[in-house]
């Protein structure tokens, strides 16, 4: 019976003012920022890293994060239209954000930070991927209460009718990638301490890539189409944008697997 499934419909405002309407998507990814950001201050604080560069970092992170998600939800998913309508490239506040383009623009915006700092690319890819999962699930709950990016039909009792969209029971695919991403954070972050004085650099990086986009991969059979060019494909826009991460993970986790550990000096206090 349909009224054993969650029935779903919050307002994606947290609060309406009038003249302004602060929403919890916009609320979750600043904590995915704010909560990213502490993380990482412990590990800079344990490698004894100066702030400053950790405060560097993270506006390159923004940057790169926005950007990136912005072009790719444009050029991956709608580029009919936004090359008809290019200004509207800019207009990140009417929506439409794409995880794939979100890492293309990191893996970019990191390359530049690594340039200006002289850090190793790898180094800083390690430990940045440690904070994008724990990101990447606060995001997916904000775009749960948006109701948007869901699930296909089913009857699984933990289905959810999102009542913004229609009254047909579907997977909460947005809670699935949720739970994922604070997993993987918890197993990056819980390898990181245990091999902080040995690490080789670009292993948690390449488990990373591995571990999310073969989930992502899976996680796209359980979801709705996002674009009406996907209607007809195999396999949709989401899942051909992860196998290359997939692959390119493999080899540089075979790769670096070969090589020595770096010997880091760290702070052993917690």
């Amino acid at each position: 019976m349909i009224l054993n499934y969650v029935h779903w419909n919050p307002r994606p405002e947290i609060v309406d003012l009038g003249f302004i309407a602060p929403r919890w998507y916009g609320l979750l990814w600043a904590a995915a920022f704010v909560v990213g950001y502490f993380v990482l201050q412990k590990i800079f604080k344990k490698e004894k890293i100066n702030i400053e560069v950790l405060d560097s970092l993270t506006i390159y992170m923004i940057v790169a994060t926005i950007v990136g998600a912005r072009l790719g939800h444009c050029l991956f998913y709608d580029w009919a239209y936004y090359s008809q309508h290019p200004i509207e490239i800019l207009f990140i506040w009417q929506g439409g954000l794409a995880s794939h383009g979100a890492a293309i623009g990191i893996i970019t915006g990191l390359y530049l930070f690594c340039r200006k700092h002289k850090r190793k690319y790898l180094w800083v890819l390690d430990r940045i991927v440690i904070v994008v999962a724990s990101g990447g699930g606060f995001i997916r709950l904000g775009n749960l209460m948006n109701s948007e990016i869901i699930g296909k039909p089913t009857d699984v009792p933990w289905a959810f009718v999102f009542e913004r969209v229609d009254t047909v029971p579907r997977h909460p695919a947005q809670i699935y990638e949720a739970l994922f991403c604070f997993l993987l954070f918890g197993f990056l972050y819980g390898y990181y301490k245990r091999n902080a004085r040995h690490l080789k650099d670009g292993i948690i990086f390449a488990l990373f890539l591995i571990a999310l986009f073969s989930f992502r991969f899976f996680v796209e059979f359980y979801k709705d189409i996002q674009v009406a060019f996907e209607q007809n494909m195999q396999l949709n826009m989401g899942q051909w944008l992860s196998i290359p991460f997939v692959v390119g993970g493999i080899i540089l986790l075979i790769s670096r697997l070969k090589t020595p550990p770096v010997n880091y000096e760290v702070n052993t206090a917690p």
